[in-house]
């Protein structure tokens, strides 16, 4: 059981002075150890992807899609090693972790046409003999800080537009589950990425603010917690630096009485306590329109709820994994437990279900007459938790999502067209689903939410990221003849 080290410029890197350790949550067993940089060492790994730099940024845009197509291939053939890394480190189900790899692969996909994404604009003749052209050019340095849920996903969301842009990249993975990084960017160089313009730095808060104070380090992405995001950005831009930092979520999911009652349960269970709910596009929230509505979603999501097995990650019988740490885990009962003490109902106590072993497991709960106000509705719990609040009315339902300091993803079930219709342009909210339970859009759009969801004007992978990871210049030009040359004051004219 080695020591995980620092990716740098094609080479492992860095003491092992201070380290920490990555654990299976399904056993809870020791299964590797990682190294936590100092900030002579982050500042050693910036140094490094500056000098990367000027080379990649004038590598032609063939040759740098062509890593792209080449990576694509690797990642489809060694999909299952990744996915077993995943697995181990962080705990989802097999099948859950090949998704992300899937989603992930989106993004290459997208990248892969960066000859056409970087494609300036050209005015002839603005004026007697005058031109005028933008073009793209590359921020720089980028950091790009990701969290544990998302292992391979949210790193590919970052660094594929960003290093097809013609930045290099320094890469910061969750200490919790770091395996998945290191395998990425021996991939792309094994792909023909130049060492040097992806690193993989490794730590915890010491690294992060020696990229945030760089002064190296042009541009940040972020995904994580809203408290984390907020401060993020508030350093990251307080040292000019361009700052996109996406926080948590509370969706919820509206259900009309004239839905179909089978399908929502089931998109409710699959939304809830998908990677035990773990992403910050699970549904958290059951909004039923109707005591009727909400009865008969009560009974059927605990009818299948019953039926879901929970277990290592590895068994291919297993619908849900561990949690990522006991303390998450913990963390996560307290919400349970405390929400009859608020007056709630809790119809299902994943807390009471016992499981063999040291793994950090814990049941699917649901929690009926929840309201604003109390912790389990007002926080993001991020475990396999669903809370049911009852309305009267869909106004009612769209006031409580508006309502919300959160604004990431939200759904709506119906099968009434002009109610959805409306639904789309009431929901204030970043990406809206319709009879579509997680509404993340694929990589030829981009992803983010609103309000305390997003901390930035930029959305993540997609269009909005080849602007983030761009700055536009404009080019007017003339080529007069000698003979046309005098002096003029006047302010310049287009005529």
């Amino acid at each position: 059981m080695g020591v995980l080290r620092h990716h740098v410029a094609g080479q492992e890197f860095g003491s092992t002075e201070r380290t920490g350790t990555i654990s299976n949550p399904a056993t809870g067993a020791v299964v590797g150890e990682v190294a936590y940089a100092s900030t002579a060492e982050a500042d050693a790994v910036i140094a490094a992807a500056k000098a990367a730099m000027p080379a990649w940024k004038e590598t032609g845009l063939i040759k740098r899609a062509d890593v792209f197509f080449r990576m694509r291939k690797l990642l489809v053939e060694r999909q299952d090693e990744l996915a077993a890394i995943v697995t181990r480190e962080h705990g989802k189900v097999f099948a859950d972790a090949k998704g992300e790899i899937s989603r992930g692969l989106e993004n290459i996909e997208f990248a892969a046409g960066l000859v056409h994404l970087l494609k300036g604009e050209f005015s002839e003749q603005v004026s007697r003999g005058v031109d005028v052209h933008s073009v793209k050019q590359p921020v720089g340095v980028v950091a790009c800080i990701t969290p544990f849920n998302f292992p391979v996903m949210v790193p590919l969301w970052m660094t594929a537009s960003a290093i097809a842009c013609g930045n290099t990249v320094v890469l910061k993975p969750s200490e919790k589950d770091p395996g998945a990084s290191d395998f990425l960017v021996k991939l792309f160089e094994e792909a023909g990425l130049p060492e040097g313009v992806l690193n993989v730095l490794h730590g915890d808060k010491v690294a992060v603010d020696a990229l945030l104070d760089s002064a190296d380090v042009s541009a940040v992405s972020f995904v994580g917690s809203t408290p984390v995001a907020r401060s993020i950005y508030a350093r990251g831009t307080a040292a000019g630096k361009r700052v996109q930092a996406l926080g948590g979520a509370k969706n919820h999911m509206v259900v009309m009485p004239d839905a179909d009652i089978d399908g929502a349960a089931d998109a409710a269970v699959s939304a809830a306590y998908g990677s035990a709910g773990e992403r910050c596009m699970a549904i958290s929230v059951l909004v039923a329109v109707g005591d009727a509505t909400a009865d008969a979603l009560v009974a059927k999501v605990s009818e299948r709820m019953a039926k879901l097995v929970i277990g290592d990650g590895t068994d291919p019988a297993s619908d849900m994994g561990p949690l990522i740490t006991r303390e998450h885990r913990d963390r996560v009962a307290s919400y349970v437990t405390g929400a009859a003490a608020d007056g709630a109902t809790v119809v299902v106590d994943g807390t009471a279900k016992h499981f063999d072993g040291d793994g950090f497991f814990i049941g699917v709960s649901l929690v009926d007459h929840v309201r604003p106000g109390m912790k389990v509705y007002d926080d993001e719990i991020f475990g396999p938790v669903l809370s049911v609040v009852r309305v009267e009315t869909y106004d009612e339902a769209v006031a409580l999502i508006n309502a919300n300091s959160f604004a990431n993803g939200t759904a709506i079930f119906t099968r009434d067209g002009g109610t959805a219709r409306r639904f789309e342009v009431d929901a204030e909210v970043g990406m809206v689903g319709i009879n579509v339970p997680i509404p993340v859009p694929v990589g030829a759009y981009s992803f983010g939410g609103w309000r305390n969801s997003l901390f930035g004007d930029s959305h993540i992978y997609g269009p909005e990221s080849v602007h983030f990871y761009t700055r536009s210049k404009v080019v007017t030009s003339r080529w007069p003849e000698p003979s046309e040359s005098q002096v003029d004051l006047g302010f310049p004219s287009n005529h």
